[in-house]
């Protein structure tokens, strides 16, 4: 019987090894395979010569400190979005907590909601259910806020984004004239029996209580935002969030004598292509934002060499100030008395 259990055991701790093996695993694979697609056969030291000689690295230090205000401005929102809900973290332990998030995601991508919730949990005693609610609730606001400016850009450059979706391959017509009407059908009612199943049973699981209990207090964080003091202060960190993430971007234009002369109207039209092509599952976007943003370049004139270079120095660089930050908040973390 013990040789049983200890066989039950070792089956569950290899599953658990896989899974997260899987999580951390997969991501790297398909960052690193569109990688290796892109710049196959690249030559390498065209790099060291643009590092060395060409790039006006001034430039690039004057983006970083809108790369920090941007995580910034997200920590001071997040506490007040908190506030409501009862929950007061201190402000250095919030801004740590943000700076983590994005260090952890470089690793497993999206862990950073879970992982900065789990820092106010551990040193504020912030109620981690509440805490990951108005997570969702940013998350949210900036999907919004995106959509919005992806909309108006989409509008306004209409023809640069037909000749991308020709160029790539992407239409969406093609796709979907994949399913026939039974095929429709067939979906549809797969996924409401789904949901009826889930509903059925959902009162018969053991965790059922706790699992309530759970979702309660996302919906408290959810809802948190219906309760904020101050609106207008709200929407201006969140203004300034995306403002600061696009001048971080924008000014890296200048780094380069091949993207310097672009002009704004392509760097909002490349930096929200690029946004929408992190949510691609891998560490910050790469492979598939270096794609998308390339393509992109290459659609306003510049050749493919220098496309290239520009999305893989401005992205490693973005990279490493991230993993500073992290390390930097880590190290802080420990000097806060929990």
């Amino acid at each position: 019987m013990q040789s049983y259990e200890k066989n039950c055991n070792f089956a569950s701790e290899m599953k658990k090894m896989l899974r997260k093996a899987i999580n951390i695993g997969a991501p790297l694979l398909l960052g690193g395979a569109i990688l290796y697609w892109m710049y196959r056969g690249f030559s390498w030291e065209a790099i060291e010569d643009t590092l060395l000689h060409k790039m006006n690295w001034w430039w690039m230090l004057a983006s970083f400190p809108f790369g920090i205000l941007a995580q910034t401005f997200r920590a001071w929102r997040w506490r007040q979005t908190l506030a409501p809900l009862g929950e007061h973290p201190r402000t250095s332990t919030t801004v740590c907590s943000i700076f983590l998030s994005y260090a952890a995601s470089l690793v497993v991508p999206r862990i950073g909601e879970f992982t900065r919730c789990g820092v106010l949990t551990r040193y504020e005693k912030t109620s981690f259910p509440k805490a990951l609610g108005t997570v969702v609730t940013e998350r949210a606001v900036d999907s919004l806020i995106i959509m919005m400016v992806a909309l108006l850009v989409f509008m306004a450059q209409l023809p640069v984004f037909l000749n991308f979706f020709s160029k790539t391959g992407t239409r969406l017509d093609e796709f979907l004239g994949m399913f026939s009407a039974t095929g429709y059908i067939v979906t549809l009612l797969c996924a409401f029996f789904a949901f009826m199943s889930l509903y059925i049973f959902r009162k018969k699981l053991v965790f059922y209580d706790r699992v309530k209990a759970t979702l309660h207090g996302i919906w408290d964080g959810v809802m948190s935002l219906r309760s904020v003091s101050n609106v207008p202060l709200f929407l201006f960190y969140s203004i300034a969030i995306w403002l600061s993430y696009f001048l971080h971007y924008y000014l890296t234009f200048f780094c380069f004598e091949e993207t310097a002369g672009l002009g704004i109207t392509c760097a909002v039209v490349t930096f929200i292509v690029g946004s929408i092509a992190v949510l691609v599952p891998t560490p910050n976007g790469a492979g598939s934002w270096h794609f998308a943003v390339k393509t992109m370049l290459i659609l306003y004139g510049v050749a493919d060499p220098a496309a290239l270079l520009f999305v893989l120095i401005v992205h490693s660089v973005q990279t490493m100030l991230v993993a500073f930050l992290g390390i930097y908040a880590l190290v802080r973390l420990q000097f806060i008395k929990k």
